[in-house]
């Protein structure tokens, strides 16, 4: 396993074990089949104890484990039949978040999402998935196409954060992201998002104000980074796991608080550890509560979007 996390340590020194056995068996040297079931049994049952005590700043480093799935993966694994569609017929076409009609099995929708690369390259060229003005409003605009022809919409979430450049700043970064909240709002059309990754501030809210949002178990949803919340309040990104810990952005967390409407669970040892797993758990998941909205007329949906996000942040006495 390359680029392991410092907790994955222990399985990745049990799984270089087992391989070594099993190459020994495979070059005649003895049969090792006894020794590696045990092996085995006791990698699984490590992963698992791992998976399911991690820290909110250990599933930090989990939504951001490079060989995660990203929306490429997840087009693959998915949906068939992608025709992605360019440009905000504004000023340009942004790379750090895509769209296009697709098929999700027999159902037409509208996918759209921030698109991450796999190496320096990609992410140089989809700008580490961080949208731009233009991003949001050619997000804009093919939900408004979805609308035309009654097509529902689903958007995949992972990013860092809104693109916080001075250039998209001068092209109306704030009023682009505002827009969004507010129009999709008021789409007559269903909406189900899932944040498979980082879901960074207003950067994740430009496509996520859905009928149902989702969330992997291993992903975070914040306000700010925690690295960012710890510059600010303690002056010092080393107190960065006191602040995730502090920011309830797990997917438990934020379940508990209303924020989000299903946990969707990755395989023991993450989403990178299995791509097609993890993907077939959120096909079910979308394809589970599109069933449930489709039929809803569209007063009833904006009705309903309107409560889910109203009711947010109440408390009682």
């Amino acid at each position: 396993m390359e680029r392991e996390l410092e907790f994955e340590k222990p399985v990745v020194e049990l799984e270089r074990a087992i391989e070594k056995l099993k190459n020994s068996a495979a070059e005649n040297k003895g049969d090792f089949g006894t020794q590696i079931a045990e092996l085995e049994k006791k990698c699984e049952d490590r992963k698992k104890e791992i998976y399911e005590t991690l820290s909110p700043w250990q599933t930090v480093q989990v939504a951001r484990h490079p060989r995660r799935p990203v929306l490429y993966d997840y087009i693959s694994l998915i949906f068939k039949d992608f025709v992605e569609l360019r440009g905000d017929r504004r000023y340009g076409d942004d790379r750090a978040l895509i769209g296009g009609f697709a098929a999700l099995d027999a159902q037409k929708v509208m996918l759209i999402g921030h698109s991450k690369g796999k190496n320096v390259e990609e992410n140089v060229r989809r700008n580490f998935g961080m949208a731009k003005p233009e991003g949001y409003r050619k997000a804009l605009r093919l939900m408004r196409l979805a609308e035309k022809f009654n097509v529902p919409v689903v958007s995949f979430i992972d990013t860092a954060g809104a693109y916080p450049g001075l250039d998209a700043e001068q092209r109306g970064q704030a009023e682009a992201i505002a827009r969004n909240l507010t129009e999709m709002a008021k789409l007559e059309i269903p909406v189900v998002a899932i944040v498979t990754g980082e879901g960074g501030s207003g950067g994740a809210l430009g496509i996520g104000v859905a009928d149902a949002v989702l969330m992997l178990s291993n992903a975070v949803y914040s306000v700010i980074s925690p690295e960012g919340c710890a510059s600010i309040l303690w002056r010092d990104a080393s107190y960065s796991a006191q602040a995730a810990e502090s920011l309830k952005i797990t997917a438990k967390s934020l379940l508990s608080l209303g924020v989000i409407d299903e946990i969707v669970k990755e395989p023991v040892g993450g989403a990178h550890s299995n791509h097609q797993a993890t993907a077939n758990a959120i096909k079910s998941a979308v394809l589970k509560h599109l069933k449930k909205l489709i039929p809803l007329s569209p007063p009833k949906l904006i009705q309903r979007r309107f409560e889910k996000f109203s009711t947010m942040g109440k408390f009682t006495k």
